[in-house]
């Protein structure tokens, strides 16, 4: 099971919401995934769906709100996993048409869609909605990514204002002839999910990406101290080189005692650090002094002629 369809499980199961709630969270599943259908008794309601939890979940949410006559087929999808798919059908009738424009799918105006979305609950309930009808989220192990899709502009810029009022800085952008309103950041996808109640998923999502970023901070650590030690292992290689230079051409007894030794140890200790080579020195000096050391017995082997 894709983790989307985790999520969508989890957010079909909740319980225990406002009546208001419900009428908002309709209202983001039907203009996602509904269709109006003419009949001569009026108009009436398709919604289908291959997830079994999301299509009682509408159909028990219809129900709370409206009296209606309602159905539901279950076929057999054509595709490759051939999945149950779940239509339920709400019967044409006045009370469809009087369900409709309660929920602002019919002939809305934006003061009344404000009023549908009014409270803090309404809109998170909304957002839920629209995910629930056209959304997707990727597992939290890869590339973070959430997104809802929609055929309308004008819904699509709904659904990023909303999310902006929770402090989600949605984007938008549009693929063939749908919208998409999209995440691409933990932080925002994890505030995302427990604005529209999967709090279980989020918990998920949190404890991947916690485990990511510690593997993903260690192979950081790993890596620079790996390129600190091939850093240091190429100096001192070039070190060497240069004092055996210096010994065939000049010798280093002519050295100054402090760069004679300092020379002389690094010969007998290649793989050593700075500051290994400080504390095996007879004189009281440090990394940088050693450093210093080395730097000038450089510079006489390009005096002598050494080329880099």
């Amino acid at each position: 099971m894709s983790f989307s369809n985790e999520v969508k499980n989890e957010l079909a199961r909740l319980e225990g919401q406002n009546l208001c709630c419900d009428k908002a969270e309709l209202y983001g599943l039907l203009k996602m995934s509904g269709a109006l259908t003419l009949h001569k008794k009026g108009m009436g309601i398709n919604f289908t769906t291959e997830n079994a939890a999301l299509a009682r979940r509408v159909l028990q949410l219809l129900k709370t709100n409206f009296q209606l006559r309602m159905e539901v087929l279950t076929t057999r999808s054509r595709r490759l996993k051939k999945n149950n798919r779940y239509q339920l059908r709400v019967m044409p009738s006045a009370e469809v048409s009087q369900a409709l424009r309660e929920l602002c799918l019919l002939q809305a105006s934006q003061t009344e869609r404000a009023e549908l979305l009014q409270r803090n609950c309404c809109k998170r309930a909304f957002l839920r909605g629209t995910f629930l009808g056209g959304g997707s989220v990727s597992r939290p192990a890869g590339d973070y990514h959430l997104e809802i899709v929609t055929e309308e502009h004008s819904f699509a810029e709904l659904i990023r204002e909303n999310m902006a009022f929770f402090a989600l800085a949605a984007k938008i952008t549009d693929r063939k002839n749908e919208y998409i309103v999209y995440l691409k950041e933990g932080n925002a996808i994890t505030a995302f999910l427990s604005i529209i109640g999967a709090h279980n998923a989020l918990l998920k999502f949190e404890n991947v990406r916690i485990i990511k970023e510690m593997r993903n901070n260690v192979n950081r650590i790993v890596n620079c101290e790996t390129a600190n030690l091939n850093k240091t292992v190429q100096a001192a290689v070039e070190q060497v080189e240069t004092i055996k230079f210096i010994e065939n051409v000049y010798g280093l007894n002519n050295l100054s005692p402090p760069l004679r030794e300092t020379a002389e140890l690094r010969l007998l200790y290649p793989e050593a650090s700075l500051a290994e080579i400080a504390n095996m020195s007879d004189g009281k000096i440090g990394k940088s002094g050693i450093n210093h050391r080395l730097k000038k017995i450089k510079q006489l082997a390009k005096d002598l002629g050494m080329t880099d």
